[in-house]
């Protein structure tokens, strides 16, 4: 475990996997069935549960709990102190353990600080939750979703660039063309 990096206050419980060139910081904890891929990093008090699966090359930022439940693809970002659920209707009294929902980020995904995902959904590739967005629905790949609760409000590019008209990034040269009511990239820098 020498290619990985764990802060002496983090908690690895026994049994949790993590991947090589992968940093965990401060407070951190990872529960005994938690994956993590490589080259991942968890920020500063984040909160990885059971049975919760992070690809290659993800980073939590801090102050994120990753309950039961979801599954983060390669690439994905978590902005500091987004709020992940993974029941729908949680009471104290009652243990709803059995009820819990999956959760799906595909690759490439954003989702900003202080945005709030509830659970069941999935979140396409290369989305982007803009910062204290609640999403509630299914997101497309591509879309850039705003407010309280979450619509769309256009699309980004693989980059994160909020696309024009046009459909071109400005950024990578990246073209893209509707496809029914989503987009898809069609053509790529060399």
């Amino acid at each position: 475990m020498s290619d990985i990096f764990i802060h002496k206050t983090a908690v690895v419980d026994k049994g949790a996997q993590i991947g090589k060139d992968t940093k965990i910081w401060h407070f951190t904890h990872l529960m005994e069935t938690s994956e993590i891929g490589m080259n991942c990093v968890l920020g500063q008090n984040v909160f990885v549960g059971n049975n919760v699966k992070l690809g290659n090359n993800v980073k939590v930022q801090n102050n994120v709990s990753i309950y039961e439940g979801v599954i983060c693809e390669d690439d994905v970002f978590i902005g500091p102190s987004a709020v992940f659920t993974n029941v729908i209707n949680p009471r104290s009294s009652i243990s709803r353990k059995d009820e819990f929902k999956i959760t799906i980020v595909k690759k490439g995904a954003t989702i900003g600080a202080n945005a709030t995902i509830v659970c069941g959904i999935s979140l396409g590739k290369y989305c982007f939750v803009g910062a204290g967005a609640v999403l509630t629905k299914n997101v497309k790949p591509y879309a850039l979703m705003l407010g309280v609760p979450a619509k769309q409000k256009g699309w980004v590019s693989r980059n994160g660039i909020t696309l024009s008209k046009d459909l071109i990034c400005p950024e990578s040269g990246e073209k893209y063309k509707i496809s029914g009511d989503s987009i898809e990239l069609i053509e790529q820098e060399k």
